[in-house]
C-alpha cells in the first residue's frame, strides 16, 4: 500500500513523555496538578450504566452546550464539541484548507499546527513574534487559516487586545482561530473581548488544563451559529462519548471548584517565576499554567536530563528561530508546568543543587 507522499515526508507531532509512575513528578505536559471537581466523578459514575453505554451519545452534546452557554453567557448553538481541542483544530483545518493551501501560525508555538498543514497537503507559514511577544512581527500572507494560540505555548504570553482586533479585521473574511487552551489562566480572553461575534473568528477551548480533565479528552469551540452549522458537517458523527460529555457538563457547572483551583495555580505560578529568576533563569512572564525558562550560561538540555534522572519531568523544547531580536538559533528552553506547592518545592530544591 502507498501512503501519500506528504505523510511519508512529515515528522509528525511528538507529545510530551507520559511516564505516569507514582514516583515521578510530572511537570512536562501542562496537566492540572489538582483532581477534577468531585461532581465529575459522580457524573461519570452515574453515566456508567448498561443503558447509557449501549447507546450512542448526543451527537452535538446538547446538555453540555446548554450548561456551557449558561456559564459563558452565549447561545448554545454557538458551541461545537470536540474530542479535545486538537480535534477541533483538525476539523477547522479540514473545513477551510484545500490541498496546496496555506496554514499560518506563530513560532515558537504549538507545533501541531504545522503537522495539521502537512497532513492536509498544505504549506505551512511560520510567523515570528515581536521581541516582547505582544504582537506578530508580520501578518499572514494569503493564508487559508491562521491559528493564534493565546496564551501562547511555550512562552505563556498573550498578544495585546488591540493587536487581536487588528489581526481579525485585516484577515476578514479568512478565518482566525484563537486557540485558548490556556485562556482560563489569563486576565482576559477573546470571548470577553467580543471577538466571538466577528464573522471570521473561531475560539477553541480545552478541558485538559483548567478543568483537570486531560484524561477525558474534551474541548469545545465558540463561533457564530451559522459557522458552527457548517463545521458540524465536517466533524465525526459522534466525536465525544457519553462519559466525556457527562464529565465536561459536571465540570463546567461547578464554577466554585474551578475558581478555587485556578487561584491556587496562579499563586504557585507567581512563586515559580520569582524563585526560578532568583536561580538565574530568564523567565518569561506567564499567563498560562506553565512557565518558560531559558539560560545563557549553560545548556538547558543538560538541566532537563538531570531533572529526569532525579525523577522530575519538564519539557525541553527547541525551535529553529525565536522571537524577533532573539540572538539564539535554535531557540531553546524549558517549559515547566505549574504543579502543587509540594512538587514545586521539590523542583526548586533539585534545581538549586543542579545550577
Amino acid at each position: 500500500m502507498t501512503v501519500r507522499a506528504n505523510i511519508r515526508a512529515m515528522k509528525g507531532y511528538t507529545p510530551g513523555e507520559q511516564l505516569n509512575d507514582p514516583g515521578i513528578i510530572k511537570l512536562n505536559t501542562n496537566e492540572n496538578p489538582y483532581p477534577p471537581s468531585p461532581r465529575v466523578v459522580e457524573a461519570i459514575q452515574a453515566a456508567l450504566t448498561a443503558n447509557n453505554l449501549r447507546k450512542y451519545p448526543q451527537p452535538l452534546g446538547d446538555q453540555f452546550r446548554h450548561a456551557a452557554a449558561a456559564v459563558l453567557g452565549i447561545d448554545p448553538d454557538a458551541i461545537l464539541i470536540g474530542n479535545g481541542s486538537d480535534d477541533l483544530l483538525t476539523i477547522l483545518t479540514r473545513a477551510y484548507v484545500p490541498e496546496g493551501g496555506i496554514v499560518a501560525s506563530p513560532t515558537p508555538s504549538y507545533v501541531l499546527y504545522q503537522s495539521l498543514a502537512e497532513i492536509q497537503g498544505a504549506q505551512y507559514q511560520p510567523l515570528r513574534f515581536q521581541a516582547d511577544w505582544s504582537r506578530l512581527a508580520e501578518m499572514p500572507a494569503a493564508a487559508d487559516i491562521t491559528f493564534l494560540p493565546n496564551p501562547n505555548s511555550p512562552s505563556g504570553t498573550v498578544v495585546s487586545a488591540d493587536f487581536l482586533k487588528e489581526l481579525v479585521h485585516q484577515l476578514e473574511p479568512r478565518p482566525v482561530v484563537l486557540d485558548e487552551a490556556y485562556a482560563d489562566f489569563a486576565d482576559s480572553n477573546g470571548l470577553q473581548q467580543g471577538l466571538a461575534q466577528a464573522p471570521n473568528v473561531i475560539i477553541t477551548r480545552s478541558f485538559s488544563k483548567s478543568y483537570a480533565l486531560a484524561g477525558i479528552r474534551f474541548g469545545f469551540a465558540i463561533a457564530r451559529p451559522a459557522l458552527v452549522r457548517e463545521l458540524i458537517k465536517v466533524k465525526d458523527s459522534y466525536n465525544c462519548d457519553v462519559l466525556s460529555l457527562a464529565a465536561a457538563t459536571a465540570a463546567i457547572q461547578d464554577q466554585g471548584y474551578f475558581h478555587d483551583i485556578r487561584s491556587k495555580i496562579l499563586a504557585t505560578r507567581e512563586r515559580m517565576v520569582r524563585e526560578l529568576t532568583a536561580l538565574g533563569f530568564e523567565v518569561t512572564p506567564s499567563r498560562a499554567n506553565f512557565v518558560w525558562c531559558r539560560r545563557r550560561d549553560r545548556d538547558v538540555r543538560a538541566i532537563y536530563e538531570e531533572l529526569k534522572r532525579r525523577q522530575i519531568l519538564v519539557r525541553y523544547m527547541s525551535y529553529p528561530i525565536g522571537p524577533m531580536g532573539s540572538p539564539d538559533e535554535p531557540y531553546t528552553g524549558l517549559r515547566i508546568s505549574v504543579g502543587t506547592d509540594a512538587e514545586i518545592d521539590r523542583l526548586l530544591r533539585e534545581l538549586q543543587a543542579i545550577v
